[in-house]
């Protein structure tokens, strides 16, 4: 992965960086005639009033940007890098799609902590983490829109296991966010796709020949991936991996939808076995202006009913046996909003649009 300093960048983007930096944002947007924006506490803000023009944000790309991958984006129309950045004696690693819009470049930049969170910071439950990394088999899937936090939760559950040896831990990630760090008596070997391994599928395939206690798979897109991931889970390893879905039974249908209908029974008879949870997160505005986002969960562990009501397709009856789970660490998320609301953290008109029940 490349590295800057500051003084090395156009003017502008120096600028642009040093205000996200300053705002604690999360990305930079950089669109071809609208102004620079940040988001902030999961909020879009204009920092500058002028628009900006391809030119300025072309120029603005190229010391970052190798002139290879600027050709590619002229022909793919995407592209995608990871690099960092030294702005005094601070770095910041930054994950960046380029993409087209109206023929004109675009950028948006995620602005990735150099160190990796704690439980405590990010108000996820130790004891979740706990379980989870306690499973010796199986698959755990982290659901949610993006910007949610599970590249976080994730990070933080993998360091966890990382700080305490005995794991062989291996990422394939799109691309490398967390860097982990090295401890005793652990490996983790981190594979970015385009430049380390080809696909999510490819790093699974070879992977289970890499004598992994612990996989993580960035996201899972597609059937060869998610088949992948089911026959490392059954065969003895731990797979941890993210979904884009609203909550945990629409995770169970997203994974088996991927397949054709012919063999979707069998695929949901595999998620029956072998699911060992669903975490589906949101984050929620503070009730205190500026403060960070506040994390909501819904938790779903696979117990001996859950498992049924996958095997037959009856996911529509999970809502209710997660209800019935609290003695077992289960939650909705409609539960862990209100929660958040009854405490003071959230303002109860910022958590109805999250409600499903409102």
């Amino acid at each position: 992965m490349s590295s800057f300093t500051a003084e090395v960048l156009h003017p502008s983007m120096r600028a642009w960086l040093q205000h996200a930096f300053d705002a604690e944002a999360s990305d930079l947007h950089l669109i071809d005639q609208y102004p620079p924006s940040v988001r902030a506490q999961g909020k879009l803000v204009e920092i500058a009033s002028d628009p900006i023009c391809e030119r300025v944000l072309f120029d603005a790309m190229q010391p970052i940007a190798s002139e290879q991958l600027l050709v590619q984006l002229r022909s793919t129309k995407n592209a995608d890098l990871a690099t960092s950045v030294i702005f005094g004696d601070q770095q910041y690693r930054l994950r960046i799609n380029l993409c087209l819009a109206n023929g004109a470049i675009g950028a948006c930049i995620r602005i990735i902590p150099d160190r990796i969170p704690d439980f405590s910071w990010a108000s996820f439950p130790e004891d979740l983490a706990f379980k989870i990394c306690s499973f010796p088999n199986g698959l755990v899937l982290f659901t949610g829109i993006t910007g949610s936090g599970k590249s976080t939760s994730l990070a933080m559950i993998i360091n966890w296991m990382n700080k305490q040896g005995g794991n062989r831990i291996l990422t394939i990630e799109d691309p490398i966010e967390y860097q982990f760090p090295f401890h005793p008596n652990s490996v983790v070997t981190q594979r970015e796709l385009g430049s380390d391994v080809e696909s999510f599928a490819d790093g699974l395939k070879y992977g289970l020949r890499q004598d992994p206690d612990v996989i993580l798979v960035g996201e899972i897109r597609d059937a060869e991936t998610a088949k992948m991931a089911l026959s490392a889970a059954e065969t003895g390893h731990l797979v941890l991996s993210t979904l884009h879905t609203r909550d945990a039974k629409g995770a169970i249908s997203r994974y088996a939808d991927m397949f054709p209908q012919n063999v979707q029974n069998e695929v949901r008879s595999q998620l029956a076995t072998i699911l060992r949870a669903v975490i589906c997160q949101r984050l929620l505005e503070s009730s205190v202006p500026g403060e960070k986002q506040e994390l909501a969960l819904e938790i779903m562990f696979n117990n001996s009913a859950i498992s049924n009501a996958i095997r037959i397709g009856k996911l529509e009856s999970i809502d209710n046996y997660i209800l019935t789970g609290r003695n077992e660490g289960m939650i909705t998320l409609d539960e862990s909003i209100k929660r958040l609301v009854a405490s003071g953290l959230v303002l109860k008109e910022s958590a109805a649009r999250f409600l499903s029940d409102r």
